[in-house]
């Protein structure tokens, strides 16, 4: 009697735990997208009061014309 309780019990658990994680796959994906954009702010903002990004483009371009000619 004892092991079958014992069997019920842990079927039922683990039929909780995997239904508890039907949505953990969206939640990480959306951390993951958050995380993204996090990050594409910070280099936007750098990039905008560095003007770094401007010089080299423009050494690019120049280089390239420079090449051709």
């Amino acid at each position: 009697m004892l092991a079958i309780y014992l069997y019920l019990s842990a079927r039922t658990f683990v039929s909780r735990v995997r239904h508890d994680q039907r949505g953990q796959a969206t939640a990480e994906y959306a951390l993951v997208l958050l995380g993204a954009a996090a990050v594409a702010l910070l280099i936007v903002g750098w990039a905008t009061h560095t003007n770094l990004v401007g010089k080299l483009l423009d050494t690019i371009m120049n280089s390239i014309t420079g090449k051709v000619k």
